[in-house]
């Protein structure tokens, strides 16, 4: 079983991002919003993948293959009205983790998220980001890829 330990954070400051590898990302959720288990298309750059996510916050099943540009096209219509698009800047911070930035387009053009992964659970929650951090929003489902696609930037 693959599993995501990560924690996700709103923006404070924007980093500098000039040593960072820029991806554009689209994705698309095919699972009704109401499903705790996410089915995703994702379009990164030039790859398409179709990915599996259970429920959770910090600890989450994932499962994802690689599919042909035509068969992300056959499903993408059903996508229809819960879709993101996002700039995905992903760097190494001074204590050598990797983070991926994402800052949002379109409707969410306001809205910048920073998601760090760990290979433990205990590592997630001992974990000190940097200052350019904001506020913590692992565990609030509102910032959650699917809902914002869904029901667009929390109040």
């Amino acid at each position: 079983m693959s599993l995501e330990i990560e924690r996700k954070f709103l923006v404070a400051t924007m980093p500098d991002l000039s040593q960072t590898r820029k991806a554009f990302v689209r994705q698309g959720y095919l699972t009704h919003p109401d499903d705790s288990t996410e089915l995703r298309l994702r379009q990164k750059n030039d790859q398409y993948f179709m990915t599996l996510k259970g429920g959770g916050d910090i600890a989450r099943v994932e499962r994802e293959a690689e599919i042909s540009g035509t068969q992300f096209e056959i499903f993408w219509p059903e996508t229809e009205g819960r879709r993101v698009e996002k700039e995905r800047y992903t760097g190494l911070l001074p204590d050598g983790r990797t983070f991926e930035l994402d800052v949002f387009l379109g409707s969410l053009s306001s809205l910048c998220l920073v998601e760090i992964e760990f290979n433990s659970e205990e590592a997630a929650r001992a974990y000190s980001p940097p200052d350019w951090f904001g506020a913590d929003v692992t565990e609030d489902k509102r910032y959650k890829n699917k809902t914002l696609a869904i029901n667009g930037i929390p109040n």
